[in-house]
């Protein structure tokens, strides 16, 4: 359904628009912090922070998609809960309100009485977003919207954005930190299959005008479903080391040679959480050499397989969620590609098994006797790749060198 998908983008696009107007002004930033609850924290981390603009962007998500897709709104589900608490102890339900001046009313009370915050907000909230996408118009693909459960994360690596680093170098395309790892996510799932269907994966802050150091963005999407597959992501091109060189070192070789052989002409880009286990990095640093890359944000490491600058992203901890990896995953299908179950392919690549028997992650169940956002973690680590046969060689070399 290309209509469904377009008001993915638009909402994404939008959602971008109000993560950018609220790093314009430091102060009001300032007061859109608030720590999680013990029961929606990320346990991966010490402290994790849900900002306002989090709970804004997800309801903006809701309210637009429900307004042109009556009853879609129930099937989406995100990071964020919509309750904020203010500096004076008082809970209010973050929402959508029907004109802006009641978004506006609402929001005062959030924000304490600050009434030029609360006007400047309601009215990203409430503005129209205009934007082309020539290659939507090309979609003809018809999914029935009563399939459809949606994930959302509206702001991934939100420390990223709360830190919010400017000047960050790439390394052969890829950024280790810095505001260029945050991204939006809204992935759609088949709620009876649990497949992902659509994705769309928006990056707020992908570029910065050394000028006026005002930020764009840049917004991937993909749909896959029975046979039809779209997306908008161009076609891959080798990125430059920081010496302006070509990175030949990490080009790619799909044939199955000698191990010396095929460490001699190939090595394989991988990308990683610098939170990965100490024997995994360690294995992946033999095959990898220089080609192995640590970047924060679960969304942007996807969106460097993605875009064709890692061949895979590998995460063998539980601590990525349904909602970091659907959106990501529905553009890698898309693509051919795929993001399966870390501790899955171990075990079969063991058995000798090929990546054709490989588990696809899913999305329609919780895990079982799990509570908070641990009933929708990926329990087993999240694989992502473009291309099978890199995925498998990677397997296979990979087992090798980690303990059974």
């Amino acid at each position: 359904m290309s209509a469904v998908l377009r008001e993915l983008v638009r909402s994404a696009e939008k959602a971008a628009s109000i993560a950018r107007a609220v790093r314009l002004e430091e102060s009001l930033f300032q007061l859109l912090i608030e720590e999680k609850k013990e029961g929606e924290k990320n346990k991966k981390f010490v402290t994790d922070f849900k900002t306002l603009t989090d709970v804004l962007v997800q309801e903006v998500i809701k309210h637009d998609i429900g307004k042109k897709f009556p009853g879609l709104e129930k099937n989406i589900d995100g990071e964020e809960s919509n309750e904020f608490t203010n500096d004076l102890g008082e809970k209010i339900i973050v929402k959508v309100c029907p004109t802006e001046q009641e978004t506006a009313d609402l929001l005062r009370v959030v924000l304490d009485g600050n009434e030029a915050a609360s006007i400047a907000l309601a009215k990203v909230v409430h503005q129209e977003i205009a934007f082309e996408d020539p290659a939507l118009d090309n979609v003809d693909v018809d999914i029935p919207q009563t399939i459809m459960g949606i994930w959302v994360d509206p702001i991934d690596s939100t420390y990223q954005y709360i830190k919010g680093s400017a000047h960050v170098k790439p390394n052969h395309g890829i950024f280790p930190t810095g505001l260029q790892c945050v991204t939006i996510l809204i992935g759609v799932y088949d709620i009876n299959s649990g497949l992902p269907l659509m994705g769309v994966v928006n990056q707020p802050f992908a570029t910065q005008d050394p000028d006026t150091l005002s930020w764009k963005g840049q917004c991937y999407w993909g749909i896959s479903y029975l046979n039809a597959n779209f997306h908008s992501v161009p076609q891959p091109t080798f990125p430059e080391t920081n010496d302006n060189k070509p990175n030949s070192d990490c080009s790619k070789m799909l044939g199955k040679e000698s191990g010396a052989m095929q460490n001699k002409l190939h090595r394989f880009s991988v990308v990683t959480s610098t939170g990965e286990a100490e024997d995994i990095r360690t294995a992946l640093s033999d095959i990898c050499e220089e080609c192995l890359h640590y970047a924060a944000g679960a969304g942007y490491k996807s969106l460097c397989v993605i875009l064709g600058l890692a061949d895979v992203y590998i995460f063998s901890e539980d601590t990525t969620f349904k909602w970091d990896s659907c959106a990501p995953h529905a553009i890698l299908m898309s693509l051919g590609g795929g993001m399966v179950d870390w501790k899955d392919c171990l075990a079969k690549i063991r058995q000798g098994q090929t990546e054709q028997n490989l588990s696809q992650v899913l999305y329609n169940a919780e895990v079982g006797g799990a509570t908070g956002a641990d009933r929708w973690a990926n329990k087993g680590g999240i694989v992502a790749y473009r291309s099978k046969k890199h995925l498998e060689n990677l397997l296979n070399l990979l087992v090798r060198k980690l303990p059974l």
